[in-house]
């Protein structure tokens, strides 16, 4: 029987090493920052999804939300709110940079992170919930059932956290601010940091859900959100989504009261946009928006509107497919190592049918804008064989089956004279 190789002292030093620096590898902490500021709106929502699966799946060992918003929806900031309980990843919550400011919603969601920090000049508070006016400016909510409810919630998020109870009280009950040294000193926030970078030396073995950090020197890479978020972020824009459906009110009510001039499909548009902007479910605008155009399509090869349906059907597409594409793929219920494959399946055919339906308009289009038939007559084309009497001749950049009423050789030209079905009558020049 053969003796196995005695290992020599050089291999079991070099063994030592490589397990040394893989235990390191283990070790060392991935860092992914995302940035929520501006308002709270669904595309705020989605930007966190889309950031706690991108962690996950790279195995980052903390998320960190850079936070700087004025508030929100209420509804949103419940769901960011949700989504922060139910991740694996560690959340910490840093209000910067210098200047910045975690008001209302931004205070809520700074609550419910594992650690919450602050960069000096930055406030907190504000939280109480307020709705808008008729004239478009807000007032404080001073239901008992919202306010207590809202009360609640932070104070368990304080509680859970350990975290000044009375102080989260306050900033609902009354839009108590904070700035970061004061915060630390009332023990709302654990940590007041000068940079990113001092957050993480200052994390670096702090234990929290459970787990000690190990961050010092870890690389902070910025989450960047998809195409499909970044057109869900411009939409919901308060501003934007509210002009949106503006315009597509007055567009619909003009284009039913004048039919003929496109304005009542220019309001459906918008006005989809607009309610998919507002909070409407995504991927049924989406759907909405990719049948409408598919409809639109179908009605200009049957209509005379040189292309105006068309093209609209083609804008509703390429917005309904952008919105549409299955992105947070948990709720599609797909492997990680499949998400690149199902994108590009789906994609790609929705590109190439949108490059089609536009190929088709344009020529439909040109078709139209072409003279009658029987205006042409008497127009040039080129023998591409010798007509004997049949051939094929080049007619306006098209090939077409002709009869000629002597032999014709080919590269001669000869006069159209009437077209019969498919088939032309030609006669020889000359």
């Amino acid at each position: 029987m053969a003796r196995p190789e005695a290992r020599s002292p050089i291999s079991v030093v070099l063994l030592y090493l490589a397990l040394a620096l893989s235990v390191n590898a283990a070790d060392s902490a991935e860092v992914l920052a995302v940035d929520l500021s501006d308002a709270i709106t669904p595309a705020s929502v989605e930007l966190i999804r889309q950031s706690i699966e991108s962690a996950g799946e790279t195995n980052a060992s903390v998320l960190l939300l850079l936070l700087d918003t004025p508030g929100g929806g209420l509804t949103e900031t419940l769901e960011i709110v949700s989504l922060l309980e139910r991740s694996e990843v560690l959340a910490v919550g840093y209000v910067s940079p210098s200047g910045a400011k975690a008001w209302s919603a931004g205070t809520l969601i700074l609550m419910s992170c594992d650690i919450a920090a602050m960069a000096p000049g930055t406030i907190i508070g504000s939280a109480q919930p307020v709705r808008l006016t008729p004239t478009g400016s807000t007032e404080p909510v001073n239901d008992s059932k919202t306010n207590n409810a809202i009360i609640a919630l932070i104070e368990e998020k304080a509680r859970l956290h350990g975290r000044n109870v009375t102080a989260a009280r306050q900033f609902v009950q009354s839009n108590l601010n904070l700035n970061a040294e004061t915060a630390l000193e009332q023990g709302v926030i654990e940590l007041v940091a000068e940079s990113q970078e001092d957050l993480l030396r200052q994390l670096d073995g702090r234990t929290a859900g459970n787990r000690t950090l190990s961050t010092a020197g870890a690389e902070i890479s910025q989450f960047q959100p998809d195409i499909r978020l970044q057109v869900l972020q411009v939409l919901a824009d308060p501003m934007i989504a509210g002009l949106l459906v503006l315009i597509g009110l007055y567009a619909l009510i003009f284009g039913l009261s004048n039919p003929g001039h496109g304005a009542e499909v220019f309001g459906v548009i918008a006005l989809a946009l607009g309610l998919i902007g507002q909070g409407f479910d995504v991927n049924l605008g989406a759907l909405f928006l990719i049948v409408l155009g598919m409809g639109l399509i179908l009605a200009e090869l049957h209509a005379h509107s040189l292309g105006l349906l068309g093209l609209a059907g083609i804008i509703c597409i390429i917005a309904g497919t952008a919105l549409f594409a299955p992105v947070s793929f948990p709720q599609w219920y797909l492997p990680a190592n499949y998400q690149r494959s199902v994108m590009g399946m789906f994609l790609v055919p929705s590109v190439l049918l949108a490059g089609f339906f536009a190929w088709s308009v344009f020529k439909v289009a040109q078709a139209r804008l072409r003279p009658p038939f029987q205006d042409q007559v008497a127009s040039t084309a080129i023998a591409m064989q010798r007509l004997n009497p049949r051939g094929f001749v080049l007619f306006q950049g098209e090939y077409w089956e002709a009869e000629s009423e002597g032999l014709v050789e080919k590269g001669e030209s000869v006069a159209v004279l009437e077209r019969k079905d498919r088939m032309l009558k030609v006669r020889r020049i000359g």
